[in-house]
């Protein structure tokens, strides 16, 4: 346990140095080298070495393990348990899980890691800041990118701790003792530094190298998000004397930021991956991006490909291909998440998950490979086409005159409902078919932390919060964003395309590939072919779509504020599903409890109101001293957050 407490609760100074060795060639394509001794941190080289691990340390390690899925999307309204329940106490927040977490199996996340990785990445940013500072240099690489990377690095990790565990430790120095007493600040306290921090680095970076390095509008973005944070309901008990402020610096920045990066033409130019550092990962949408490239050979990669997809292989006439993606299937999609959409008019849903798969593993003398081997039908509840759930052998795609060997039906007449199957449909906002084989779980792609379309939601957010003379202001944001979902005139509804695409071999270690270009908005919605455009804007507060005012019904919200919203964390959804900020969004507005209860029967049992913020980790309650000797138990109840764990 000593050696444990070491390694985290000192915070990293000496650790940045090891740092090196943690990192992969594949962040920022640059050169790592290892063994520094502390005198390298006095050079301009071993500064900017430290910049490129802690960019690693930050924005990329997370994202070859769960712990965006477990902080982040389990437990919501939008995601419950797929078919591996190894991380199912993030979602339904069960006994077992706390300041404690019981482990299932090696894969699930334990309750301190994701508090460990962050203060890593402060002791990291901290040094870098001192190095920065102390250098005898004129060298702007120096004194303004690697100092506002630091400042921008560690208000990134104090953001994410504020948001999950509210007031935590707040250790702005390095040192070369082990330090063992520590006390909570305060939530004002910690995002008051952040703010400090984020002002910090935008004023001292510029907006060259993004969305791979961190810029000016990254900062901006980032310092939009914590203002908003610092307005948002979980901190109304102290926050009036700035929640004025803090909105218009939201509408501000966001306003600044938007001007320099447009919205991608369509909302598939997003996901539309074909290889490291192609075209889609240089849109002028994107703000920040955690940064993978093609050598997957490194160390980490990418593995978010892994958790989002349905155990497809496992289907008549199918077989794991590198196309299909290996599904570790940690987690579904709710009916919330389906119902949310307007699947005639909105293309995000099928934009976002895949819901057809060819055959490529043929049995017998009926199928063939490349016939249509799965479909996922995505209707509405007044559907009545349908007997069964599952595949009754009679449902038959149209183009070959077979039937389709698994066909799962979101509303049937036997109300079995994909919320009780491992089967779903994918999001394949992830999908990776770059990788070099079917087996691999290193991924290439970048991960997109921060785009426009986010920034115009938050700016709509601060409006609504403004109050009722800002709503239209707020609508023709939301609508902005809106508008690039709709259909385009000429536009073929049944186009599809994911990361998948990039696999482009027809034949991979003797396995066919499962992708085709296609998705099953015809069979879903039953209506005829057409090329027409449609529209998504909303025209006033009286008049939300359907989709919305059902959830709105389902929560029981009358006023206009909690209507608006609901509306904000609605297009949320739609707009940035599984794109790892719902758990926060939720926190932050006190709409968790209410919204997973409604949507999530994992979680809805079981979750309580203390459950918008997580238990501070028992291992570092048991770690630290106060005058001199550990805690007591009643310490550290005191120290923990209110509630059950």
């Amino acid at each position: 346990m000593k050696n444990y407490k070491i390694l985290y609760i000192n915070l990293m100074i000496l650790a940045t140095l090891g740092l090196s060795t943690s990192c992969s060639e594949d962040f920022l394509d640059e050169k790592l080298t290892t063994g520094y001794n502390p005198g390298y941190l006095k050079t301009e080289e071993g500064i900017q070495a430290l910049s490129v691990g802690t960019y690693y340390q930050v924005f990329a390690l997370d994202m070859n393990r769960e712990i965006p899925l477990t902080a982040n999307e389990s437990g919501t309204d939008e995601f419950h348990v797929g078919g591996d329940p190894s991380n199912g106490l993030w979602n339904s927040y069960a006994s077992g899980f706390g300041s404690f977490v019981t482990v299932s199996n090696s894969n699930t996340v334990a309750a301190n890691t994701n508090w460990d990785n962050l203060y890593i990445g402060i002791g990291n940013a901290n040094q870098l800041i001192e190095s920065a500072t102390a250098i005898v240099s004129t060298n702007d690489a120096i004194k303004k990118i690697a100092l506002g990377e630091g400042y921008f690095m560690r208000a990134y990790n104090y953001l994410k701790l504020v948001r999950q565990y509210g007031g935590v430790p707040i250790n702005l120095k390095t040192s070369n003792v082990v330090f063992l007493e520590f006390t909570r600040a305060s939530a004002e306290d910690v995002l008051k530094q952040v703010i400090s921090d984020f002002t910090q680095a935008y004023n001292l970076l510029n907006n060259t190298g993004g969305p791979n390095k961190i810029t000016k509008d990254a900062a901006a973005h980032y310092l939009a998000k914590a203002y908003l944070t610092r307005a948002s309901e979980i901190n109304d008990a102290w926050n009036s004397a700035t929640k004025t402020t803090d909105l218009q610096q939201v509408v501000d920045l966001c306003n600044d930021v938007i001007t320099r990066h447009p919205l991608a033409p369509n909302y598939v130019n997003l996901w539309d991956f074909k290889a490291a550092d192609g075209a889609n990962e240089k849109l002028s949408e994107l703000i920040l991006s955690a940064d993978f490239n093609s050598n997957q050979l490194t160390t980490g990669g990418n593995q978010q490909h892994l958790y989002f997809i349905s155990t497809y292989d496992q289907l008549p006439q199918m077989i794991r291909n590198t196309a299909g993606g290996r599904p570790f299937s940690r987690l579904a999609p709710t009916y919330f998440t389906y119902d949310v959409f307007d699947k005639i008019n909105d293309s995000r849903f099928w934009k976002s998950f895949q819901t057809k798969s060819i055959v490529n593993n043929k049995s017998g003398t009926y199928y063939v490979n490349g016939d249509l081997g799965i479909m996922y039908i995505m209707n509405n509840p007044t559907d009545t086409r349908f007997a069964k759930t599952r595949n009754d052998g009679t449902i038959i795609y149209s183009k070959t005159g077979k039937t389709i060997p698994s066909v799962f039906v979101a509303y049937a007449a036997d109300n079995f409902g994909l919320m009780k199957d491992v089967r779903f449909p994918s999001l394949s906002k992830y999908m990776d078919g770059s990788r070099l084989d079917f087996n691999a779980t290193k991924g290439s792609r970048d991960v997109i932390l921060a785009r426009s379309a986010e920034t115009y939601l938050m700016k709509a957010e601060a409006e609504v919060r403004q109050g009722p003379a800002s709503y239209a202001a707020a609508l023709f944001d939301i609508n902005t964003v809106r508008n690039r979902a709709a259909y385009k005139a000429g536009e073929d509804r049944a186009a599809y395309t994911d990361g998948s695409a990039a696999w482009t071999t027809a034949v991979q270690g003797g396995r066919a590939s499962s992708f085709i270009a296609e998705n099953s908005y015809y069979e879903s919605n039953n209506i005829a072919t057409t090329t027409a455009a449609t529209s998504l804007t909303i025209s006033s507060i009286s008049a939300l779509p359907a989709a919305d005012q059902a959830v709105i019904t389902k929560l029981g919200y009358t006023t206009d504020y909690d209507r608006m919203l609901c509306l904000i964390l609605n297009e949320r959804t739609r707009e940035l599903c599984g794109e790892f900020h719902r758990w926060e969004d939720l926190s932050r507005t006190k709409t968790l409890v209410a919204r997973a209860k409604a949507y999530n029967p994992e979680a809805a049992p079981n979750i309580k109101d203390y459950h918008i913020l997580r238990p501070i980790p028992q291992t570092f309650l048991d770690g630290i001293y106060v005058n001199g000797r550990p805690l007591t138990a009643t310490e550290k109840q005191a120290m923990q957050n209110p509630g059950g764990y």
